[in-house]
């Protein structure tokens, strides 16, 4: 990642806010609004998968299933976002990258943390709003296990 200075305080209070509002939706079930604030042609990667999900569509068809399989289980899964670290990039691009702490409650509890993962965003500005190019996740639990298909 190529960065160039600090930001202000004034972008990072508007990246800050991005992420409360962008991850509360997801939390919340309402997965339009959280793939609305990815590009069109935007990426996810994670390890988790083998291969990225490309375009708005098939991001939220991924998190469409994740989200129904959750709300079919009656859990609850809450993204904590922590150490956010925001940094100016070449061609007006901005990095954003935080730890995610994830946590999830079963019905009746008790509330436990799921995993930990690290997320790393490119985020542009489009009409006055950011919007995320590509997001990069790796779960920690997954970080050293063997690679998918090895």
């Amino acid at each position: 990642m190529t960065t160039t200075s600090m930001v202000s305080a004034e972008l990072h209070t508007e990246v800050t806010l991005f992420y409360a509002r962008h991850m509360r939706a997801m939390d919340e079930g309402r997965v339009l609004d959280w793939t609305a604030d990815f590009t069109d042609d935007g990426v996810f990667e994670t390890n988790v998968r083998p291969d990225p999900q490309i375009g708005r569509a098939a991001i939220a068809n991924g998190a469409g299933g994740a989200a129904q399989k959750l709300l079919d289980d009656k859990v609850l899964r809450r993204h904590c976002l922590t150490t956010l670290d925001i940094r100016h990039g070449l061609d007006d691009v901005i990095h954003a990258s935080s730890y995610a702490i994830i946590v999830r409650t079963p019905p009746g509890g008790p509330t436990a943390v799921e995993f930990l993962c690290t997320c790393d965003d490119e985020l542009i500005r489009a009409n006055e709003q950011l919007l995320i190019r590509r997001r990069s996740v790796k779960r920690d639990d997954l970080v050293f296990a063997p690679t998918l298909g090895a």
